[in-house]
């Protein structure tokens, strides 16, 4: 059963902060100070997501929108994007999957961000019990389809060298490996020297084609 997918609102915020929190503290131990990942990092992730999130649910996202299996369609990520009108540098959009109303994964793209690389993918995350069920392959592939939705096609983002598994993951659904570059941030909350790979889609809707129906 394929999970339902739609664009995320303000509600969503304290469920995606948990959600990415509870990956952070899974996956990114060793690269993320102990002190970080054991302390605020919820209280972090929350501020972030709430402020992410306020701006579409307060001017455009339509109260009872229909939602979709699989893949989203092109007016359920309008209303999660923001800001800046369509087809404008560093807009965004977020789209949350769910399971029986339960928050399993989300991705969170950030549209034309590179001039070379195109679209960023900030965030995608799947719960633990939800890993290898395809849930990460329908968020990338709606991630794709948001992208080409605004006339792109390049997608791309970042992962810890150190997360092998999802570099395979990535590399198993078309990505290309870039450079590698040191994790940029506090250092306060990084666990020395952290670096990370670039994955690369140069066409990422080629890649990520609908599913037959």
């Amino acid at each position: 059963m394929h999970p339902t997918l739609r664009p995320a609102t303000a509600a969503d915020a304290p469920a995606i902060a948990r959600l990415h929190a509870d990956s952070w503290r899974r996956h990114y131990r060793g690269a993320y100070a102990d002190s970080f990942l054991d302390g605020d990092v919820l209280a972090d992730r929350r501020a972030v997501w709430e402020s992410r999130l306020a701006a579409p649910a307060a001017s455009t996202t339509t109260p009872g929108a229909p939602v979709t299996r699989a893949t989203p369609p092109s007016a359920q990520r309008a209303s999660a994007t923001t800001p800046g009108a369509p087809g404008a540098p560093g807009a965004s959009a977020t789209i949350i999957a769910e399971y029986d109303d339960r928050a399993v994964g989300f991705v969170h793209i950030v549209f034309d961000h590179d001039p070379r690389w195109g679209s960023l993918v900030d965030n995608l995350h799947v719960t633990d019990d939800r890993r290898r069920t395809g849930v990460g392959t329908h968020l990338l592939r709606a991630a794709a389809r948001a992208v080409a939705d605004r006339g792109s096609v390049a997608m791309y983002l970042w992962v810890l060298e150190q997360n092998t598994s999802a570099q395979a993951f990535y590399t198993a659904r078309g990505a290309t490996r870039g450079e590698t570059t040191p994790v940029p941030g506090d250092p306060a909350r990084l666990n020395g020297s952290p670096r990370r790979i670039r994955m690369i889609w140069p066409d990422a809707p080629a890649t990520f084609r609908p599913e037959p129906s």
